[in-house]
């Protein structure tokens, strides 16, 4: 059994702080710097790296990230956010140890430019994402893994577009946080849906169309490859700004489940 400790729940709330850090980032170079967003992934911490104090802001990052994934992974191995253990729970469940894959792999992007290595790093803005597909693609039953990949992207697209407009992250956030955090909420699940729609077919066109590795989205990739699509872009990256925001909301108010044997599930408000 996991113990909860107050490190832990400070940890989870660095990591919150690490993710608005990252999607506020994404919104701003979206919208105000071409060069940048073209970049993908590796774009958003460039454009970290050189603001003021940027080499401890990555570092920040890099505990905040693998602090975040290390949350995401408790919820699948001990279900400390109480989904259950039936076929929706289990989902939930995957659906939150795959989000503890993607973050860790950003906690190793971060750790790369902190350690002023990301500056060096070849292969494009995708390429950990592309070489790792390529291994998969290597197998004789890779491409249909990479499909089914993409297919669950789709499902966590519709759960998250269902959360924003259900607002049912509110029960996980509690009641003193600040009144505009159910509308950041929508607009920040709702542009996370159209990356993870763009996410979730590059990678089935990599692996059940054939098309090669090359055709894999990262997060930044998959809001670059948006900036021919007018109204959609923009409003795409002012989304992702707000879920920045929205994530800085939950660094202060989200409700950190107990993860003691004694209460493991959370009295999130109803």
């Amino acid at each position: 059994m996991v113990d909860k400790s107050e490190k832990f729940n400070w940890l989870v709330r660095v990591g919150y702080f690490s993710r608005a850090i990252l999607y506020f980032v994404l919104g701003l170079i979206a919208l105000t710097s071409a060069d940048r967003i073209a970049e993908g992934t590796n774009g958003i911490f460039r454009a970290i790296e050189d603001y003021p104090a940027g080499i401890v802001i990555l570092w920040l990052m890099v505990v905040g990230l693998a602090a975040y994934a290390l949350f995401r992974f408790a919820s699948l191995f001990f279900d400390i956010e109480n989904n259950g253990s039936d076929a929706k729970g289990w989902a939930k469940r995957l659906g939150h140890g795959g989000s503890g894959i993607a973050h860790l792999a950003l906690a190793y992007s971060a750790f790369q430019f902190a350690n002023s290595d990301g500056g060096s790093s070849s292969g494009g803005s995708g390429g950990g994402a592309q070489q790792a597909a390529s291994g998969i693609l290597s197998f004789e039953l890779g491409g249909i893994v990479l499909g089914l990949l993409g297919i669950a992207f789709f499902g966590a697209a519709i759960s998250q577009a269902k959360k924003g407009i259900t607002g049912s992250f509110m029960n996980r956030i509690s009641g003193n946080a600040p009144d505009g955090t159910r509308w950041l909420g929508f607009a920040g699940y709702l542009a996370r849906a159209v990356v993870y729609v763009v996410i979730g077919w590059s990678l089935i066109r990599a692996g059940f169309m054939s098309g090669g590795s090359d055709q894999i989205r990262t997060l930044g990739d998959a809001v670059a490859s948006l900036a021919g699509e007018g109204f959609i872009f923009t409003l795409t990256a002012i989304g992702l700004m707000l879920f920045g925001v929205f994530s800085l909301v939950l660094a202060r108010y989200r409700i950190i489940p107990d993860m003691g044997s004694h209460g493991k599930v959370p009295a999130f408000r109803a």
